[in-house]
Order: C-alpha cells, then structure tokens, then sequence
C-alpha cells in the first residue's frame, strides 16, 4: 500500500493522464528480483479531456510519455556548486566547501518532437523547470541541461 497522502497511481487509485483520460491501476506485475515493470491500469474513455461526466475528481494529474515513442535523453541537473555562502571563508581550502550533489545525472524518456533539438535549443520541461539541449547531443544522443528551476511551493530548500 502507498504511504498516507500519497496522491499517485498506485493498486485502486484513481489518476488522470494529463491530455487523456483518467485511469485507475487494478494491478503490478513484478520481476523475478521484485523490480516493478508493469502496471495494469483500466481507463474511463467518458473522461477524455481531463473531467469526469458523473463529477469525479481525482487527486493527481500525471504527465506522461507512451513507452513506444520516447526518446531516451541525459538529464544534467546542476545544483549549487558550493555548500556554504563564502567557500574557503574559514581558511581552509575552498575544495573541501564543493557541493557534492552539484551535479546529477539521470536518465528520461521525452516526447518524440523533441528528436529535432539541436544545441542551444531551449525547452521547460513541465513541474521541473527550464533545460537548454547541450553541445553534448550528438548522433541521435538527446543530452539537455537544467537552466533555471521552478518555484516549489512543496519545499523549502536553505540558502546557503
């Protein structure tokens, strides 16, 4: 079972499928290691366009690419490069004051439109912020940088 306020899809909930229709998940199917690889899911075709006829309302809208037609991407997601306000203030070596997370890269899947990016290209990326495609990307190899986050009203991260 998913934790408490936990407002996604998961077995029996509800969602919707931002420009589809709303689903609900009636089951996981698992590997041999427990890894989770598919889930079942049933729709509401009288949902088309995001509401409901009979005034349903779901907790979460999903954004989401069909598995067949993405394109595989890099992700750079930069964070701040140091950890403190003044590196090296305290006289020691600014090294030791480097972010170790200034730096992540994942992995996506993007839409199919986005196979035309060429660097320098800039795109938002809904609920995550704004990425330019880098000079990285090179033969058929989507690579997109993070540029500027969104504002998160969920959390609250310090200042350094």
């Amino acid at each position: 079972d998913p934790p408490k306020k936990f407002f996604r899809l998961a077995p029996g909930r509800e969602v919707r499928l931002r420009g589809a229709y709303f689903i609900t998940c009636t089951s996981v199917v698992k590997d041999d290691s427990g890894a989770i690889i598919e889930l079942r899911c049933t729709y509401d075709p009288s949902t088309r366009g995001g509401d409901s006829a009979d005034g349903r309302k779901v907790k979460a809208t999903l954004h989401w690419v069909a598995a067949k037609t993405a394109l595989d991407a890099e992700v750079r997601v930069y964070d701040r490069l140091f950890s403190v306000e003044q590196p090296g203030a305290d006289g020691g070596d600014y090294r030791r004051d480097l972010n170790p997370a200034s730096l992540q890269v994942k992995a996506a899947k993007l839409e199919p439109s986005a196979a035309t990016a060429q660097p320098g290209d800039r795109f938002q990326f809904e609920r995550l912020g704004y990425f330019c495609v880098d000079s990285d990307t090179k033969d058929g190899r989507l690579v997109v940088n993070r540029t500027v986050t969104l504002k998160d009203s969920f959390k609250s991260t310090p200042r350094p």
